[in-house]
């Protein structure tokens, strides 16, 4: 059997190349994410919408093979939308995380997929679970994933706090995704943003030119350094 290399992808296979975020509070979940879509070191699609619906008040934040990533997404969606209609009631956000987990777990070797699940249900009210690499399973009042998340595991260490409200969790999804998109090459665009509570899905979008800005760095050298080029050297004489 044919196996894929995590860090290398399949011939001609788009990448996600992306930031992904959720973060439980009192009411609900928060789910964010970058826009770009990267082939290489080329840009394929710079406004790509990676927060998949999968149940009225059930969402996935994808990261890892595009392609890989939209088949179990829909494999998920098609057997809650069954399971409901068996059961008469919405499932719940651990039922959707345990499907995500089999489906990764067991065709570990053929996936290369990331994903994190969030949402709310009757049951447990809000949730956050993160499937990585390989088919695990954690329940998590935060996560992140991606290539951008290496850059931010500090700040949300540093900055995440118990008993937020909806505002201070929006903010800190914002600041973590923009902090990631400046500095990790494959993440960028603009940040689409899910609050999903019991009253239902609230979307949020910050376009590129109105992210949260931070210091970038400056040209040092440019900035206090004057190139001053020497003198010409005369000609010597030559005596006659």
């Amino acid at each position: 059997m044919q196996t894929v290399d995590m860090q290398q992808l399949k011939s001609g296979e788009v990448n996600l190349g992306t930031s992904i975020m959720a973060v439980q509070f009192k009411d609900g979940v928060v789910i964010g994410a970058d826009s770009r879509t990267t082939t290489g070191s080329y840009i394929a699609n710079r406004v790509t919408d990676k927060l998949t619906h999968i149940h009225d008040r059930i969402y996935c934040c994808r990261s890892g093979s595009a392609a890989d990533t939209q088949a179990v997404a829909d494999i998920v969606h098609y057997n809650l939308q069954i399971l409901s209609q068996h059961t008469g009631s919405a499932p719940t956000v651990a039922t959707a995380a345990n499907l995500f987990q089999s489906f990764c777990y067991e065709n570990k070797d053929a996936l290369s997929a990331g994903i994190i699940v969030a949402g709310w249900d009757k049951e447990v009210g809000p949730s956050v679970y993160n499937i990585p690499l390989g088919g695990g399973l954690f329940r998590q009042p935060w996560a992140i994933g991606g290539s951008g998340s290496t850059y931010v595991y500090g700040y949300c260490d540093a900055t995440f706090q118990d008993g937020w409200g909806k505002d201070e969790t929006i903010n800190f999804v914002k600041n973590t995704l923009a902090l990631a998109m400046s500095r990790d090459g494959s993440s960028g665009g603009v940040i689409r943003m899910c609050v999903i509570t019991a009253d239902g899905v609230e979307r949020l979008f910050i376009p590129g030119n109105e992210l949260p800005k931070f210091w970038e760095g400056e040209e040092v050298l440019s900035k206090f350094t004057t190139f001053t080029p020497e003198p010409a050297a005369a000609p010597m004489e030559v005596e006659a």
